[in-house]
C-alpha cells in the first residue's frame, strides 16, 4: 500500500498535480459507488467509467478497487506531517493547529467524501483495513518528522510514543466526528480534531527545543 507522500517545499510540478487530482477523482467516485452499492457489488470497471478513465489507466493508479480510496485518507495525514515539520514551537499548540487548518484547503475540498469513507469503514471490512493501514503507515512518517525536530532517532521510544499519540488522536477525532457529530462543516470537523490533538501536542511541545 502506498505510504503518505513525503513533504516537499514549494508547489509540485503540473504533471504531479494532475496525477494527484486524478487519484482524488478516482477516490471520490469509488466512495460514491461504494456508498450506493457496497464494495463487493462495485466493479473496477464502474469506478473507471465514473472517473472518466480507462480500466487500464485505473490499474496504473491503484492496486485494487479498495485502495482507490487511499488518497482521501493520506491527504489529512500529509497535512499533519507538514504542519509538524514547519511548526515553530513559540507559536504554541494553537499555532500548530491554526497553521494546519489554514493549509488544509485541499483537505476541506474533499471533506464530504472523506467523512463518507470513514463512515463506510464501520460496515465494509475491506475499507476498514485500508483506513487502519493508512494510519499504520503514517506513524513512522510522523516519527521521522519528530526525530528531526527532537534530535533523536525515529526508533527512539519517546519519539515513537509522541508520533503514536498524534496519530491516534487524529484517527479517533475523524472517526468520532464521522460517526457522531453534526454538522459536518470544515469548522466543526477541525474543532473536533483540535480537541483531540491538543493533549498530544502539548506533550510534544514540552519535549521540543525552543526555536531560535
Amino acid at each position: 500500500m502506498d505510504k503518505p507522500s513525503s513533504v516537499r517545499s514549494g508547489r509540485p510540478p503540473l504533471t504531479e498535480r494532475r496525477k494527484a487530482e486524478t487519484r482524488l477523482e478516482i477516490a471520490r467516485e469509488a466512495v460514491r459507488l461504494f456508498a450506493e452499492k457496497g464494495v463487493s457489488a462495485t466493479t473496477a470497471e464502474e469506478i473507471a467509467a465514473a472517473a472518466g478513465i480507462s480500466l487500464r489507466t485505473l490499474w496504473r493508479y491503484t492496486a485494487s478497487k479498495e485502495n482507490c480510496v487511499l488518497p482521501l485518507l493520506t491527504t489529512g495525514i500529509d497535512a499533519m506531517a507538514h504542519s509538524l515539520r514547519t511548526w515553530r514551537t513559540e507559536q504554541g499548540v494553537d499555532g500548530l493547529l491554526d497553521d494546519m487548518q489554514r493549509d488544509s484547503g485541499r483537505l476541506i475540498s474533499h471533506l464530504s467524501a472523506q467523512l463518507d469513507l470513514v463512515r463506510l469503514t464501520r460496515t465494509e471490512p475491506s475499507l476498514r483495513t485500508v483506513w487502519t493501514q493508512a494510519h499504520a503507515d503514517a506513524e513512522p512518517v510522523f516519527a521521522e518528522v519528530l526525530a528531526d525536530r527532537l534530535g533523536t532517532s525515529a526508533d527512539d521510544l519517546s519519539t515513537r510514543l509522541h508520533a503514536a499519540m498524534i496519530n491516534v488522536a487524529l484517527r479517533v477525532a475523524v472517526e468520532h466526528h464521522a460517526f457522531h457529530e453534526t454538522p459536518t462543516t470544515a469548522e466543526a470537523v477541525f474543532a473536533t480534531v483540535r480537541e483531540a490533538l491538543t493533549p498530544a501536542v502539548r506533550c510534544l511541545e514540552e519535549a521540543l527545543p525552543r526555536s531560535t
